[in-house]
């Protein structure tokens, strides 16, 4: 999928219908920078909107994300592909989270390791700090991805 040739898509689809990106985001309940985005090439129609976004294009998803007219109909295929591939994103992100908290623990556990002198309490003190950021950015990370399963 090239995303500037689906932009340029877009783009001559929005005009033939004569809407402003305002009045399509409108339409979709999201701002005019994300149709922007979409229209430049940056980032692709989330999965939840593609089938909205064809039906006021008037236009089938294939189409859409083949960037050109066609005849084929496969508009399920292509909707359960981009849920599948947000999901693997949404997995990526959960298991990448996990792994730092999991690095965190052990950085917790290796800083208990040092002591006694002021170099050896100044690794363990960095060693503790490491791990509470680590733990925190994992929590974040798997938080994120949660809410945006929703």
């Amino acid at each position: 999928m090239n995303k500037v040739h689906i932009g340029n898509y877009i783009t001559k689809k929005r005009k033939t219908i004569k809407l402003t990106q305002e009045q399509l985001a409108e339409k979709l309940g999201i701002s005019s920078k994300t149709i922007s985005k979409w229209e430049n090439g940056k980032t692709l129609p989330d999965y939840s909107l593609v089938e909205e976004l064809c039906k006021i294009l008037k236009i089938t998803s294939s189409e859409l994300f083949n960037g050109e007219d066609n005849k084929k109909n496969s508009d399920k295929q292509i909707i359960e592909m981009l849920e599948r591939v947000q999901n693997l994103e949404n997995q990526k992100n959960s298991i990448f989270g996990t792994l730092l908290i999991i690095l965190g623990i052990a950085c917790l556990c290796m800083s208990t390791l040092f002591g006694g002198s002021s170099t050896k309490d100044f690794i363990s003190g960095f060693l503790l700090g490491l791990s509470i950021v680590e733990m925190l950015v994992g929590l974040f990370i798997i938080s994120y991805s949660l809410f945006k399963k929703q």
